[in-house]
């Protein structure tokens, strides 16, 4: 029988014995094969508690035979012996008992299982009862004076009495181990017998999505603080992943309204033909009937994630000829200053302008210095000075269309009113380069890094967090070519995140 069976019988057995099914416990005692001897030692005790002497003897023999050592074993059957009316086998149980204590004065058995200690004086004091009862008086009593010495907290009143019983030729009750107390497998044994689940189950226990109880798993990908982010290669399969909206579905949480065409992150779908999904950063439920499957096209236009719902912000710059709202209404929610923002005019070429447009101008250029000459700070500003000087004669000014898909070089008039087109809500963007700033190689986009990437190899660009790394190329769906900081290298693309010379709100 293997030892974990016959730890879950012999705690069963015990269980048993401890809520006084002797029956019981002798039919689990009686289904390991092969015992060892502190099972048969548990069998004789349980035999006695069922008032079984003869079967009790029998178990001990069984014990004694498989554990020739084992001292309270000879003490235990010396006392059944002695109810059997068996004097000679009692008294020779109890020197044998005696001298496999090894001349100590006890032996705790606690680390074997058995909360018991068998004294030595205990096993005198019973070997003086047996000879009570074979009239061996004188010899009694010198076993008991011997006990009186044996005795360990030299507290001899029991034994002076058992004196004066012997004296008065009266008999002794012999001792035992206390009736209910077993040889018990040891704690962790038991603990060990259930399988345990070190894993355990998957729950949310801290999310940046309001009410997520979303269970799964996903790729590693780093994290952006004030983002729920998933993958954009997460167009997994047709239960869940990005999705694409067929057409405007207002969801029954009030103010939230999902338009035609948009990506929403689907967690899962259930039965009744409902899908929960994430959009604009809150969880809601949407009909499948209104979800298609977004295709590899739509993962250019997943850039930074779904965003949680909308902090408060700054209230935007009023135009020159509204006037400012009463006193008490500075804090305007969020809601109203999209609702006002998107009620401006737009501008084109042939209005004439009643509010002043702000173009910002992001200039990028190069110097060359001498090696092993730093130059003082008025020199250097005149350098700059110089530099940009030449740069406004001779740069690449650029744009960002709007539908975000490409870089626009103005090289002429025509081009320079496509500029003013992308003017929006009073406010445009260009930016200018070095024209020998690549090599001449062109710029497919900028993206701004999120993480410090530290080279791995030759080939690698090396930058920190917060660079704007010009994109030369794409060598996979996983690494990009690009220039920072006068050098050119691949990068991870998921270090950094797309930005343009978009258009921005006055």
């Amino acid at each position: 029988m293997a030892y974990r069976e016959l730890v879950r019988r012999w705690h069963e057995a015990v269980r048993a014995a401890d809520r006084g099914h002797w029956d019981a416990a002798l039919d689990t005692f009686g289904g390991i094969a092969e015992p060892p001897a502190r099972i048969c030692f548990n069998v004789g005790c349980v035999q006695l508690l069922a008032g079984r002497p003869e079967a009790a003897l029998r178990a001990f023999d069984k014990t004694i035979e498989k554990d020739k050592s084992l001292a309270v074993g000879y003490f235990q059957r010396g006392f059944v012996h002695l109810q059997l009316e068996k004097y000679e086998e009692a008294l020779s149980d109890y020197h044998m008992a005696f001298s496999h204590l090894r001349e100590n004065p006890f032996i705790d058995y606690k680390q074997l299982g058995l909360r018991h200690i068998l004294y030595a004086w205990e096993v005198l004091y019973s070997t003086a009862a047996v000879q009570c009862h074979l009239q061996q008086w004188q010899e009694a009593r010198v076993t008991l004076e011997k006990a009186v010495v044996w005795r360990p907290e030299r507290r001899t009143a029991i034994l002076e009495l058992a004196l004066e019983r012997v004296q008065d030729h009266l008999f002794l009750e012999p001792m035992l181990v206390p009736l209910g107390e077993l040889f018990r497998p040891r704690k962790k044994e038991v603990e060990q017998l259930d399988s345990k689940d070190f894993l355990g189950k998957p729950k949310v226990i801290s999310s940046i999505i309001p009410n997520d109880e979303y269970i799964g798993f996903e790729p590693l990908r780093p994290q952006k603080q004030g983002f729920y982010e998933p993958s954009a290669d997460a167009l997994r399969d047709a239960e869940s992943g990005y999705h694409r909206v067929l057409s405007r579905y207002r969801t029954q949480e009030p103010g939230l309204e999902v338009a035609a065409g948009s990506l929403v992150f689907v967690l899962g779908r259930a039965a009744e033909g409902w899908a929960t999904a994430i959009h604009d950063g809150q969880k809601l439920h949407i009909p499948s009937s209104l979800l298609e499957p977004a295709s590899r096209m739509d993962k250019w236009k997943i850039s930074t994630g779904i965003p949680l719902p909308p902090a408060q912000v700054p209230p935007s710059r009023l135009p020159l000829k509204q006037k400012p709202d009463p006193p008490g209404e500075e804090n305007a929610s969020v809601d109203d200053a999209s609702a006002h923002m998107e009620s401006k005019v737009r501008y084109s070429t042939d209005q004439s302008w009643e509010e002043p447009a702000v173009l910002r101008l992001r200039c990028e250029c190069s110097l060359v210095l001498r090696a092993g000459e730093a130059p003082a700070t008025p020199a250097l500003r005149a350098l700059v000075r110089d530099r940009l000087a030449q740069l406004a004669q001779r740069g690449t000014l650029s744009y960002r269309l709007l539908d975000g898909t490409e870089l626009g070089t103005v090289l002429g008039q025509e081009e320079l009113g496509k500029v003013w087109q992308q003017l929006t809500d009073g406010r445009l963007t260009l930016c200018c380069q070095d024209s020998d700033s690549h090599s001449g190689r062109p710029v497919l986009y900028q993206m701004l890094a999120q993480h410090s990437y530290l080279a791995q190899g030759p080939g690698d660009l090396e930058f920190r967090k917060g660079d704007v790394l010009d994109i030369l190329s794409e060598v996979n769906e996983d690494w990009l070519e690009g220039r920072c900081n006068g050098k050119t290298g691949i990068f991870p693309k998921c270090f950094a995140t797309q930005t343009s010379c978009d258009t921005a709100f006055l």
